[in-house]
């Protein structure tokens, strides 16, 4: 099983603390060595005053777990570790965020220059996002998987299954209601076009 390498970032005595619990976490430590493949970066409050270390921080794209005695500037990272912590904390602090972390990515989908998050229901651009049904999120799904014009019978047949409180008109106020948050939004109007065969992204 592939154990996690986590960076760690912080004062000596922090560091000296995570060695002699080295033979019984669930990850691998790496001290300082950012050449090094990483998943996770464990990062102490004081590593903050060293502006290398910070700004290497804010450009990586590995899971943060920022290490203090009180929770400020939790906003900046993915989880929190409250100090002092025991060995039992430090595991679950890491297991658990890259679990969420990993779950996230798979619910993620891009359409176009969007990010669809199946799990948060929210459809995104860059940081803005509108917030989606059920149903908008099949819709979408279908479309991508086609890949090209899709009849509103066929919409019907495949979201909902014909359903006997559903007809073509469902589809196209479920496909006007999902246009209008879109460009209301992100000023987008060709974000879900159709042609005479269909609707396609």
């Amino acid at each position: 099983m592939h154990k996690l390498n986590v960076l760690i970032f912080g004062p000596s005595s922090f560091i000296s603390t995570l060695d002699e619990l080295k033979p019984f976490l669930k990850f691998n430590l790496l001290f300082d060595n950012i050449n090094k493949n990483h998943e996770v970066i464990l990062i102490h409050k004081e590593t903050l005053k060293d502006k290398n270390k910070k700004n290497f921080i804010g450009k990586s794209s590995a899971i943060k777990i920022f290490a203090s005695n009180k929770k400020d500037l939790l906003k900046n990272y993915d989880a929190y570790l409250e100090l002092p912590a025991n060995l039992k904390e430090i595991n679950a602090a890491v297991e658990n965020i890259f679990a969420k972390s990993r779950f996230s990515k798979n619910s993620s989908i891009e359409i176009k220059s969007y990010l669809l998050n199946k799990n948060e229901k929210k459809l995104y651009k860059q940081k803005d996002f509108i917030i989606l049904t059920e149903k908008e999120i099949q819709l979408l799904e279908l479309f991508l998987d086609i890949k090209k014009p899709i009849s509103k019978d066929n919409i019907l047949s495949t979201v909902w299954n014909y359903s006997a409180d559903a007809d073509t008109h469902t589809v196209e106020t479920h496909i006007y209601r999902l246009r209008k948050k879109i460009n209301d939004k992100f000023m987008d109007e060709k974000f879900i076009l159709n042609s005479k065969t269909g609707y396609y992204l």
